[in-house]
């Protein structure tokens, strides 16, 4: 049976950009089931047409994008993917909305191509973000205080395997990196992060490195690892 096709909530203030990527997504096969102007649009077109994806601007009137994505994303097992929108890389309020539950972010000058290939990949459970972007996002803003919404989490339930595991692909490794570094086939590797996101209560592997910076588990890996490297 073929995969229905992602249905989209565009929320974003500007006319321009909601026709533009109406036009792209809908050349994709990708259906648009929503818009909205604001923060506050988008939570009530959220809930009224429980979308796959939503394209979330971060900047918007009488709600922003970071506080409606807290008010969409309350936990629920179906609750939609969110891709925050913004003119800025590194804008310091996608690692609070990533922190939120964001699955990934886009610049607005983003091509036709990265758009509907970023809409099917955070619909299929993905988070967006490449590791190595951000493991370098949250290195900027990670407990930098602010309006962050901290992942706290207590990594006690790790084994020490998933523990190092989830230190590596902070580090911004791959799956197949992190199974050459490991000596591990790449399901196995795939295996660990799964069960490292299910005992955090993380949906993504985005999640998943901002608790390793919030906690100092990446940190404290590397000191670590300089510590092998030099020997007795």
């Amino acid at each position: 049976m073929t995969e229905q096709p992602p249905r989209v909530l565009l929320a974003d203030d500007q006319t321009l950009v909601r026709t533009g990527f109406r036009m792209i997504l809908r050349a994709d096969g990708i259906g648009v089931v929503a818009e909205a102007t604001n923060g506050a649009e988008a939570v009530e077109a959220a809930r009224r047409t429980r979308p796959d994806v939503i394209l979330m601007d971060v900047r918007m009137p009488e709600m922003d994008g970071l506080e409606a994505t807290r008010r969409i994303l309350t936990g629920a097992p179906d609750e939609p993917r969110v891709i925050i929108l913004t003119t800025f890389d590194l804008d310091r309020y996608v690692y609070a909305a990533l922190s939120a539950g964001a699955s990934g972010f886009l610049l607005k000058d983003v091509t036709p191509e990265q758009l509907t290939a970023a809409v099917r990949t955070v619909r299929t459970g993905d988070a967006l973000l490449a590791p190595a972007i951000t493991r370098r996002l949250v290195k900027r803003f990670a407990r930098h205080g602010g309006d962050t919404a901290a992942l706290h989490r207590d990594l006690a339930s790790l084994t020490p395997r998933e523990l190092e595991v989830l230190g590596l692909l902070a580090r911004g490794l791959s799956n197949a990196e992190l199974a050459a570094r490991l000596h591990l086939a790449e399901a196995t590797v795939k295996t660990h992060v799964a069960r490292i996101l299910a005992k955090l209560g993380l949906r993504d592997r985005v999640q998943a490195v901002i608790v390793a910076y919030e906690t100092g588990l990446v940190s404290a890996g590397e000191r670590e690892a300089a510590r092998r490297s030099a020997g007795p």
